[in-house]
């Protein structure tokens, strides 16, 4: 088969399509013949060097696909060959073919086309795992959502609305604030221009910037607030104010989504599956795609990924 390597850590054109083995699925895993994957930041800072993948996994990036399923492992009694599936990976998605735990696997929800669908799993588990299941988000609360133009914000933002809450998001551009609120956003803070704390206070954070917002977060927290930091687009060390802590009673929790054990990534994919998928399939929410580009042209797809100018999801079409 072929997939996409990296040849050196590196600016976007270290990736190269090249032929690579076969993966054979262990017991407990599916082979998925892959339709589409998707690009992420966790794949940008693997690129980069930044991000290694886990011991067991694949050396190829990617950490979502969708396709079908062409084999089992041992003792798999599920899905069927042939099944149209989209799946959570630790990494390998930008391939022709990946063998993944059976555990990981969904089915593509009614009414998503079996591509779009390699834009759900990531998102899905990461916003389902720490709004809900961790920071537990209630009807009636605020939610602030850092970066609401990304493939994170803009399903955060619905599955918020979905629930009962209302949502603030930050956005870089006039166009990513008016494309916020079409998909339900109560307010939208230009970054650029204004402060989001204004806008608060905020019961639950979900942060991709890191250590240029902590502070921040925290002023910005209500009484009991949750701050759920996902990610280091702004750094990876800063101060934080443990007396604001304690007299707000608020909780940070950074998580990460690629390390967690089998156990807990079934765990959530099971939520996700519970939870999610019906508003999918409702239409209550929706896929958003930014484009389609081949997997063969995955440089093109880093480098606008790094610019910045997208909504929601760039797509790796085999």
């Amino acid at each position: 088969m072929h997939a996409i390597v990296i040849r050196e850590p590196g600016d976007a054109d270290v990736l190269e399509w090249k032929p690579v083995p076969d993966p054979e699925p262990r017991p407990g895993e599916v082979l998925v013949e892959v339709a589409a994957s998707a690009v992420n930041r966790a794949d940008v800072m693997q690129r980069r060097g930044f991000y290694p993948p886990p011991d067991d996994a694949p050396p190829y990036p990617g950490l979502e696909v969708s396709g079908r399923i062409a084999g089992l492992g041992e003792g798999v009694p599920g899905p069927a060959v042939g099944d149209e599936v989209c799946a959570l990976l630790s990494g390998g998605g930008y391939a022709e073919r990946v063998a993944v735990p059976a555990s990981q696997v969904l089915p593509v929800p009614r009414g998503v086309d079996v591509v779009e669908a390699a834009g759900l799993p990531e998102v899905a588990c990461t916003v389902w795992s720490n709004v809900f299941m961790l920071a537990g988000l209630r009807e009636g609360e605020t939610l602030l959502v850092h970066g609401g133009g990304s493939g994170i914000g803009t399903f955060a933002i619905q599955l918020a609305k979905a629930c009962g809450a209302r949502v603030v998001t930050t956005v870089g551009s006039p166009e990513k604030a008016e494309r916020c609120r079409e998909l339900g956003a109560d307010v939208t803070v230009n970054y650029r221009e204004d402060d989001f704390v204004e806008s608060g206070p905020y019961d639950v954070v979900l942060d991709l910037v890191g250590a240029k917002y902590l502070q921040r977060n925290v002023e910005a927290l209500a009484t009991g607030g949750r701050l759920m930091v996902i990610g280091l687009q702004g750094g990876a060390k800063a101060e934080l104010d443990i007396g604001m802590l304690l007299r707000k009673r608020a909780l940070v929790h950074a998580t990460t989504l690629r390390a967690r054990p089998l156990e807990e990534k079934a765990e959530i994919v099971a939520g996700v599956r519970e939870h999610v998928w019906p508003l999918l399939e409702s239409g209550r929410i929706r896929t958003v795609v930014d484009r389609r580009i081949p997997m063969a042209e995955a440089s093109r797809a880093h480098e606008l990924m790094e610019e910045s100018g997208h909504v929601g999801k760039i797509l790796l079409t085999v």
